[in-house]
């Protein structure tokens, strides 16, 4: 994601998944969080403490006897969905499985390197930035529904989107 997004970052999760729920015709529950509150890594924060987990409704706990602790450590789902009767005609149906298997949805944020460098890897680095910046953004207009023009201009960079290559006669280009 660029680095704009963290500032907009409600905005830009309310429109990403009204987007995708739009996409996908209202017809599917998105999972974003599903973890074991045994242990967290990566953490994107602390597992929930015995209160929040009471809170919750794991009355459990306390009352598993000695020598079960595997058995008794919660595993937290959370799900996003939006529907009507027209798409789901039925209300949703919980059931208990026996998958523990983790997922957290996350958005990586990759800032650009502003330093020098004079280097081959820093030439090839530079070269490739306006097609990493272009893919950013790209991905960012699908996944949102934002105006593509409106994110490059959030983006902060040159307006010159085009790649080194782009930029050369054609008889250059066919030696490279």
């Amino acid at each position: 994601m660029p680095a704009f997004v963290k500032a907009e970052f409600p905005d830009f999760y309310r429109d990403l998944f009204s987007t995708q729920v739009a996409r996908e015709d209202m017809r599917v529950v998105f999972t974003e969080y599903a973890w074991d509150m045994g242990w967290c890594d990566p953490c994107a924060s602390e597992p929930l403490s015995r209160e929040e987990l009471k809170a919750l409704g794991v009355f459990w706990l306390d009352d598993s006897p000695r020598g079960k602790r595997e058995s008794q450590t919660p595993f937290i789902t959370r799900l996003h969905v939006r529907y009507d009767a027209a798409h789901f005609p039925e209300d949703l149906v919980f059931q208990e499985t026996v998958d523990r298997t983790n997922f957290q949805g996350r958005f990586v944020i990759r800032h650009e390197w502003t330093g020098g460098g004079d280097c081959p890897q820093a030439r090839a680095y530079g070269a490739s930035l306006a097609e990493r910046r272009a893919k950013e953004a790209a991905t960012l207009a699908e996944l949102t529904g934002w105006d593509l023009k409106r994110i490059r201009g959030k983006m902060t960079v040159a307006a010159d989107w085009s790649r080194p290559e782009d930029r050369m006669k054609w008889w250059d280009r066919l030696w490279k």
